[in-house]
């Protein structure tokens, strides 16, 4: 497994700082489930971490996520898959999207205009249904 949990280009976080535990799984499984931990809790404590700096801790401790506690912790339990590893590669995964989702910043948007011709093009449109509209009305019977 890789030494570091690349989240961005200029983000990346040591995999020892991140606390894992074995635990077993809810849910159906067999005649093994009550004998293995195959499911993994997930601990990262985001503001002791030495990867991250202070706006980068701000910005996750203010992302609104189930996963993330007022102390300074994401935790998450990783329970999908029957092996340990692949639940350990779960949680790896959804750890690297929270703060990556966390760390993203929007661009500003910036405003525009109609251009000339399509602002020609809807004033045409607007009058072509304004006559057609003024063409209907109450239809008057001509007695012979």
């Amino acid at each position: 497994m890789k030494d570091v949990l690349k989240i961005t280009n200029r983000v990346a976080i040591p995999i020892g700082e991140i606390e894992f535990t074995a635990i077993r799984a809810q849910g159906p499984g067999g005649q093994a489930v009550n004998k293995t931990s195959s499911a993994v809790h997930l601990r990262f404590d985001f503001q002791n971490s030495e990867a991250l700096n202070a706006a980068q801790k701000e910005r996750i401790a203010a992302f609104r996520n189930s996963h993330i506690t007022d102390s300074g912790l994401i935790v998450i339990k990783a329970q999908n898959h029957r092996v340990q590893a692949r639940n350990r590669e779960d949680g790896l995964k959804r750890l690297k999207e929270i703060i990556a989702g966390a760390l993203y910043i929007a661009p500003k948007r910036r405003p525009t205009r109609p251009t000339w011709g399509a602002t020609k093009r809807r004033l045409k449109k607007k009058n072509e249904r304004g006559e057609t509209k003024k063409l209907r009305g109450k239809v008057r019977r001509i007695d012979d």
